[in-house]
Order: structure tokens, then C-alpha cells, then sequence
């Protein structure tokens, strides 16, 4: 129980506002308590802030302002409160911008009332316009949520005459619902039907709910093993003694898919919680989070900040997923964060994946994590039979990426009535538009990088920024018209040649650019899951969760790609997504290949993939990064300085490598100041600093010092990535 202030005592309030992390002020008329949500004067405005504890004294209390207004909601727990301390020491991020990660909602203080969502009213005429019927399909999207007619309209992307005219045609209506309703119980008595392992595995995490101690688990099973229905018998146990779950998934396309077997499993509806979800939504899941009125919750990374009333387990579903670590603002990884929450809580966490992060690996393998493996596919489905096309043996056509004997696998599949997948991580029609004149490449004005060609969209897009312009025909460098081209493929240019090879084909493209939401990434999905395309083309994005049951070819178009360059985590990821890819085939009666094109056959990642031996790839791996004393056998740190002027940017990081002291005390090197890969983004330089230290270092402790021995000019800005996943 938290500490209860009376009338003009001292408290410490944490604010929203980056201005150190508390402030004083005096408790109100009636008092107020540790944890209490607040409104306190800040110059002339109002701001939110948490009750942390006792003023610190020192300062004249007749020069303190009071507390404004204690708001109407739960107070925030202490796990919560330890949990975003804890978070923020260890991240080194100020414990201000961790409060507004974790009251990330908007209105969720505002008094309850009345609002007019939107329902269907009546049938639906056949006859309705494209634009009203996709009003009809996205009120259907949202399953039964809150929504009102601007989010209506929004989700469908139209005005809101378009609603109000739906209401007045009588297919629509507009009703007073109360605000922030609890969420529908899901029924945990349904059996699951487990087998073999999946008994075994489901039994032990089972048991971990029913202990109510911490321990973290990496549930680990070949793609279509069932690992899902595993986690979801400890779901179960948790909603059986009436305490909340959380489910993290890694992608937004993820969750519709989700949410249908949860449904199918508990007979209603999780909260949800992504970007996806109206903000009506999000602080009705706030709300019932903090009153313990939604048994589960399913949702991207940030649902971990949620103020959960009673949290009986946390699971990180593909916890390898590279979409886990945030990479702007506050820079954490969700699945380390679930871990420290679940240690504080004194809540099991189940980490599950078919290709484990190698830290989760070691962890497991060093005893820290308990390890269930699921060792068989569910059901009838055996895994896919893995071959490598060697394109040095290949005659392929300049300018075409599909070689004869992709091909000929992919018409015989056509020919049974089956679908094949070609699989290249390359969004848009071509990475590169070059001038043939002068040898000039077209890039971003803001970014150091290239812009790549959307055919689809007629554009040239920066994939790090977001720039747009239009596809030149002239060269930007040296004006001479006509001489412009593309080059390298992108799932635009692939989805050309299959045009063109396979005139009778049903063709799909899966890019994550191509849906302007996630319900259209949905609605193309199950179209190809009912059989509406004979070939697939995907990026990343099909690599997660999808379950094809009349694929069983998988093509992977380029498989060194993710081999190059200096990644740290290079053979790990390319090792993760090629397993990944290929569990898409043969997931249901009819078995399944995978063909990876390669110029490396002999690469020992392209082996471990085609041979299958997890095992002996993880430790090789890990042999070699534990030599090298990198992660997860040593700690890293990047240092990031940005700012207009490049010059600024190599002083500042010069001074910190030769004022190093702090980190040679405890055994870290530093490398660098270099120009980061991207050396430029949205107009603003950036200079990297890596910092490596042996694994027991109190790096934190060490970084702060250091770079607190420097004032950062005017215009410079400095982030410190803890365990940084991308050197960009």
C-alpha cells in the first residue's frame, strides 16, 4: 500500500515534462497518495504527473505550488512504478519519457461520459458505392469495438459525409454508448487439443501460472508446431483465476489472425493494443488494464507500459523479431523489458519461437531460462524438404531473377493446383535508379541513402525517411533526357517477371506498402489462404505467423542477401528469416519444399539452413561471438550524435573517445567517432561511437559519467543505445 499524504504536506511529483525527475508541491485539500495520477500547476499551464513519494525538502514550503486536482484513475502500482525506474536506469533514459510511454492514451483522465459510436443498422444493399461499402467492411473490421464516425471514417479513408449518409440510408446508426465499457470475459473452459509435446510443454507453462513466481521460459518449435495453442493453455489458466495475460506480437498483420483463434479458443474478443486501434479504444484498454475489467490483452510493443491491474503472464511471441527494439525516442527492446517486468511482478514469461535470438539461446543453454521444444509439426503436416539452387549452374537471363529451375518447380505446383511463394525482402520495384550517362544515382535530399523506385505508386520513395518524389526522366546530375534506369529487383519488378513468365497465373503481392491498412493486408491474406493466387510474392512480411495451407513451394529469390555487410546479427537474421520463409510450405496435408537461389551454396549459413541442424548453427555462433566477446557474451553501447553540421558532430565525438577514462576503468573500449552507415537522415548528420565491455561491467554507471563530462552545444543532439540491434 502506498503512503497517503494529508493537506499541505510535501510530496515528489513525476511529470511528463523533461525537467529532471521530480518536483515538489504540497498535497491538496483531502490528500493525496503515492501513486496517484495528478494535476500540477508548471508556470502558467497544467501538467500530468504520478505522486512518486515524500518531498525532498530543502526548499522554502511557502514557495511550493499545490497539487491542482487529483484525476480519476487507479493509482499507479508499485510494480508498475519499479518497473519504469528500473526500465529507464537501464536504457539511461530520463524517468520522464518513461511516464509518457506508459500514459500513452488519449483523454484517459477525462471524466466518464456518453459518446455516439456507429453500428450497423440493417441490411446491406447490394448496390452501395466502392467508398460506402468500404465504410461497412471497416466498421466490420473493428469486431464489435467502440468506434465513432470520424474513426470510422478514417479507418475507411473518406470523409464523414460518406457515414452520415450511410446512417441516413438506414445501414448505419448512431447510438449514446457509455464510455470505457469493461471487456466481454473470455471463457477459459474450452479443451485445447494438444499431443506429444505440446502436453508436456502446455502442462509446464501451466504449472509456472499456477506458482505465481517469476521464471522465463523459451518455448521453442518448428514452425507449425502448435507453440500458440501452447501459450494459450497458460492464457487460459491465467483467465481461469480471474487474473490478466498479456500477448505480444511483433507485427500489426499478425493480430487479426490472432484474435480469430483467441476468439475460436475463449468464445470473445481481447483488448488490443497497436497502432491500428482508434484512440477511442486505446483509453478504454488503459482504463480497464488499470480496473482489471480485460482478461487479455494482444498488442505491439508499447502494451507493455499498460497499467495492469493484476498481471499473471507475459509472452513475447517471436521474440527473435528485429521489431521488438525501438529505435526512435526511447530505445528499449520489449523482449528484455517483458523479462524485468515479469521479475518484478513475480510472473512467468514465455519467450516462443521457431529461430530464438541467439540471447535467448545462451540464456536458455546457460540455465538461466527453463527451455520446452516442440519437436514435430501439428497434425498431418511434415516440414518442408529444403534444396539450394546454385546460381553460378544457372543460365538466367540478364535482367531476370527466376531461374529454370525455380520455374519449372513453380509450374508444376500451378499444374497440381497448388501455390508457390517468392520470397525477396526488397520493398518497391528497384533499390537503385541510376543516370546510364553520367553514373549518378538518385538519393534522398534529406537522407544518405538511395531512393527506390515504386512503380506501383509512380514514385521514388527513401525508405528512411519517407521522402517522395517523382520518378525523373531526366537525370537530376547532368540533365541528358532518357538515359535513366532501374536497377535490382524489388517485389514490384519480381511481380513483372512473373507477369510476363506466367501469363495464366493468379499473382498477390504481400508488401507491407502496398495496404494502406492493416485490414486490406488482411482481407489480401485470407483471400491467398482461400486459394485466390497461384503465386505469392512477399517480402519479410510473410515470414510471420501466416498459414497457406495450399503452398507448398517456397522461392527464396536472393538468399545472400541479408549475407552482407558487417552485421553483428547478419548470419543470425538471414538464418532466422530463411527458416521462417520456409515454414510457410507445406502446413497442412500436402508435404512442402523450400528452394533458396544462391551464389554461396557452400556458406556455412546456407548449410545450416538446408541441413536443419539448429544446434550446431547456434553454437557455432555462439562460439564465435563469445571469441569476439560480443553480445550475448560481452555488452555493447551505441552512441549517437546528430546534428546540421558535420564538423560539430566529429569534435564532440573526438573530446568523449579522448576523455575515455570512465570506460577504461571498467574494462570498455571505445571505437570511433565514424560516419553512421546512414550518415544522413531527414537533413541531420549523424556520427556513431561504439562502446564495448565485458558482460558483468557496470556499463551504465560508466556511460553516464562519461559523456557527463561534456555540455552538448546548441543544435546536437546525443542517444545512447543500450544493446543496440542495428548499426544505422
Amino acid at each position: 500500500m502506498g503512503r497517503h499524504f494529508d493537506q499541505g504536506e510535501r510530496v515528489a511529483v513525476l511529470t511528463t515534462e523533461p525537467l529532471g525527475p521530480f518536483l515538489d508541491y504540497l498535497a491538496p485539500e483531502g490528500g493525496c497518495g503515492t501513486g496517484d495520477f495528478v494535476e500540477v500547476p508548471l508556470g502558467p499551464r497544467r501538467v500530468l504527473g504520478v505522486v512518486w513519494g515524500p518531498g525532498e525538502g530543502g526548499f522554502d514550503a511557502a514557495r511550493l505550488r499545490e497539487v491542482a486536482r487529483v484525476l480519476d484513475a487507479p493509482p499507479m502500482r508499485e510494480e508498475l512504478r519499479a518497473f519504469l525506474t528500473r526500465a529507464g536506469d537501464y536504457t539511461l533514459t530520463p524517468l520522464s519519457a518513461m511516464l509518457r510511454l506508459a500514459t500513452r492514451a488519449p483523454g484517459i483522465f477525462d471524466p466518464p461520459a456518453a459518446r455516439r459510436v456507429c453500428q450497423l443498422a440493417g441490411p446491406v444493399p447490394n448496390r452501395l458505392t466502392e467508398t460506402r461499402l468500404r465504410v461497412v467492411e471497416a466498421l466490420r473490421g473493428f469486431g464489435g469495438a467502440a468506434v465513432t464516425a470520424t474513426e470510422l471514417a478514417q479507418a475507411a479513408d473518406c470523409g464523414t459525409g460518406v457515414v452520415k449518409a450511410l446512417v441516413k440510408l438506414g445501414v448505419l446508426a448512431e447510438v449514446e454508448a457509455p464510455r470505457d465499457l469493461p471487456y466481454p470475459r473470455l471463457d477459459p473452459s474450452g479443451l485445447a487439443r494438444l499431443a506429444g509435446d505440446q502436453v508436456v510443454a502446455g502442462t509446464a507453462l501451466v504449472e509456472a501460472v499456477r506458482a505465481g513466481r517469476f521464471r522465463a521460459t523459451l518455448l521453442k518449435g518448428v514452425t507449425g508446431s502448435g507453440k500458440t495453442e501452447v501459450y494459450l493453455e497458460a492464457v487460459a489458466e491465467a483467465l481461469r483465476r480471474g487474473r490478466q495475460a498479456l500477448v505480444l506480437l511483433p507485427e500489426i498483420a499478425l493480430t487479426a489472425d490472432f484474435l480469430a483463434r483467441v476468439e475460436a479458443r475463449f468464445k470473445a474478443r481481447p483488448g488490443e493494443w497497436h497502432s491500428g486501434v482508434t484512440q477511442t479504444e486505446r483509453r478504454r484498454l488503459w482504463k480497464m488494464a488499470a480496473e482489471g475489467e480485460v482478461g487479455l490483452v494482444v498488442g505491439a510493443r508499447s502494451a507493455l507500459f499498460l497499467p495492469f491491474r493484476d498481471l499473471a503472464l507475459i509472452v513475447v511471441d517471436e521474440e527473435h523479431d528485429s521489431s521488438y527494439k525501438q529505435e526512435e525516442g526511447v530505445l528499449y527492446n520489449a523482449r528484455d523489458m517483458a523479462v524485468l517486468r515479469g521479475s518484478i511482478l513475480g510472473c512467468p514469461v514465455v519467450l516462443a519461437s521457431a529461430t530464438p535470438s541467439l540471447e535467448s539461446w545462451a540464456n536458455a543453454d546457460q540455465g538461466r531460462y527453463d527451455r520446452l521444444d516442440l519437436g514435430a509439426r501439428f497434425g498431418a503436416a511434415e516440414l518442408p524438404g529444403m534444396r539450394a539452387i546454385d546460381l553460378r549452374a544457372e543460365s538466367l537471363v540478364p535482367g531476370r531473377w527466376i531461374s529454370p529451375t525455380l520455374g519449372q518447380g513453380i509450374r508444376a505446383r500451378i499444374a497440381a493446383g497448388e501455390q508457390s511463394l517468392l520470397f525477396l525482402n526488397r520493398r518497391g520495384y528497384a533499390p537503385v535508379t541510376i543516370c546510364r550517362a553520367c553514373g549518378a544515382q538518385v538519393g534522398c535530399d534529406h537522407c544518405d541513402s538511395r531512393m527506390v523506385e515504386h512503380r506501383f505508386l509512380k514514385r521514388l520513395v527513401c525508405h528512411i525517411c519517407g521522402e517522395t518524389k517523382p520518378v525523373p526522366t531526366a537525370c537530376p546530375s547532368c540533365g541528358v533526357e532518357g538515359r535513366m534506369a532501374a536497377l535490382g529487383p524489388g517485389v514490384e519488378r519480381l511481380a513483372e517477371e512473373v507477369a510476363e513468365t506466367f501469363p495464366e497465373a493468379r499473382l498477390a503481392v504481400l508488401s507491407s506498402d502496398l495496404y494502406g491498412t492493416a485490414r486490406a493486408l488482411k482481407a489480401q491474406i485470407d483471400a491467398i489462404a482461400a486459394g485466390e493466387a497461384d503465386i505469392v510474392i512477399g517480402t519479410q512480411i510473410v515470414a510471420k505467423g501466416h498459414n497457406f495451407p495450399q503452398l507448398t513451394l517456397v522461392g527464396v529469390i536472393d538468399a545472400d542477401l541479408g549475407l552482407q555487410g558487417s552485421d553483428l546479427r547478419a548470419a543470425e537474421r538471414t538464418f532466422q528469416l530463411m527458416r521462417q520463409v520456409a515454414g510457410r510450405a507445406g502446413r497442412a496435408e500436402r508435404p512442402g519444399e523450400a528452394w533458396l537461389q544462391t551464389h554461396q551454396p557452400d556458406h556455412p549459413v546456407i548449410r545450416a539452413i538446408l541441413g536443419g541442424d539448429e544446434e550446431s548453427f547456434w553454437r557455432a555462433e555462439a562460439a564465435e561471438r563469445r571469441a569476439a566477446r560480443a553480445p550475448p557474451y560481452g555488452r555493447m553501447a551505441g552512441i549517437i550524435l546528430s546534428g546540421p553540421d558535420l564538423a560539430p558532430l566529429f569534435d564532440l565525438g573526438n573530446e568523449l573517445a579522448r576523455r575515455a577514462a570512465p570506460l577504461a576503468r571498467i574494462g570498455a573500449e571505445v571505437f570511433g567517432p565514424a560516419p553512421a552507415p546512414v550518415a544522413r537522415v531527414r537533413g541531420r548528420h549523424r556520427v556513431r561511437l561504439l562502446v564495448k565491455a565485458p558482460k558483468a561491467a557496470p556499463l551504465q554507471a560508466a556511460l553516464s559519467d562519461w559523456v557527463a563530462q561534456l555540455r552538448l552545444p546548441n543544435r546536437i543532439r546525443l542517444a545512447i543505445d543500450i544493446d543496440p540491434q542495428s548499426f544505422m
